[in-house]
């Protein structure tokens, strides 16, 4: 395991991000967070103030000055940060594009020019788009559905890029639906299991989109965490400049999803067993089946994920509850 380096994780107050510093922390790492919060969050990073090893650089991936000052010393990055939902990218792509685009190839320049040996990035099961196959394998992508799939898709291109003119070694990890602590159930484009969660706990109206078939390769945080150190820390040279799906390798509906969270959520509020769900149009821009093969990161960086969905949503839902008392 990665420890006693100096580290940098872009978007270190954000859901994936702050559960990734926790880790690093944990394991003896000089952690350096670079945050704009625009979609960050203080409270969840507040905890190490007063850590020795953590420091926190206030400032925007899209300013080069910002990446630059964040990344002085370190021999790893971390990049998670972005501006995720693809609903928001179709309502603004200009957005979308500036800050994962231009930001992703700021933090690359900044890392290339820092001498950073290991850049481990954030991408997405979104560059998959409409290629019909399950499951998804790296080399097989079809044609984009959204902006924010053509971002993730041109940031591999960029690091690709990088990797073979400049010798930065590049590692890319295909997030399929990563949800777990600290994920926000709030806002038009929160992800669909802690606004489930929030909205069972409240007793609202669970709308669910198109017939609930559409089905995912649910991913619990502690997969992602896992796959990111393996990412850091990989010897293997056939690893390295390569990038990888972060899964399960199970799909899911999005009813399994709903009759799933109804069962564990019983434990702390037994009305939530007759909770029934409306059923709204497909939304815009999305996948309809979505399946990873793990076979990749198994061979080459040693991935052995732990958490199924049902041991993931167990974790989150007592979270989420513990946390609802907490703000209440």
């Amino acid at each position: 395991m990665i420890n006693n380096k100096k580290v940098l994780v872009t978007g270190g107050a954000g859901f994936i991000g702050s559960n990734l510093v926790d880790r690093l922390i944990d394991l003896g790492n000089s952690v350096v967070v670079l945050d704009s919060f625009l979609t960050g969050k203080l409270e969840n990073i507040e905890h190490h103030f007063s850590n020795s090893n953590f420091t926190l650089v206030e400032g925007d991936i899209r300013n080069i000055e910002d990446c630059k000052e964040a990344v002085k010393g370190c021999e790893i990055v971390f990049h998670q940060a972005a501006l995720g939902s693809v609903p928001r990218s179709i309502e603004n792509p200009a957005r979308t594009t500036e800050i994962n685009v231009m930001g992703t190839l700021n933090m690359l320049i900044a890392s290339k020019d820092e001498g950073v040996k290991r850049f481990v990035y954030a991408a997405s099961s979104s560059t998959y788009g409409d290629h019909p196959g399950l499951p998804k394998e790296e080399d097989k992508i079809g044609k984009p559905l959204s902006p924010y799939a053509v971002s993730k898709y041109v940031n591999e291109l960029h690091a690709k890029n990088f990797s073979e003119l400049y010798g930065i070694e590049t590692i890319g990890l295909r997030y399929f639906n990563v949800f777990g602590r600290r994920q926000d159930p709030e806002g038009a484009y929160a992800a669909v299991i802690p606004k489930f969660v929030k909205q069972l706990i409240n007793g609202s109206q669970i709308t669910i989109n198109g017939d609930g078939e559409t089905s995912r390769d649910f991913t619990y945080i502690e997969n992602v965490i896992h796959a990111n150190l393996r990412a850091a820390t990989t010897t293997n040279p056939g690893a390295i400049n390569e990038v990888y799906n972060v899964a399960f390798g199970e799909r899911n509906t999005l009813n399994d999803l709903f009759k799933f969270l109804k069962e564990f959520l019983v434990e702390f509020k037994e009305e939530v067993k007759n909770a029934e769900a409306n059923y709204g149009p497909q939304r815009q821009g999305d996948v309809r089946h979505s399946l990873a093969s793990i076979e990749k990161a198994k061979r080459l960086l040693n991935y052995d994920p732990e958490y199924s969905l049902e041991q993931g949503l167990k974790e989150a839902v007592k979270w989420y509850w513990e946390s609802l008392q907490e703000n209440y």
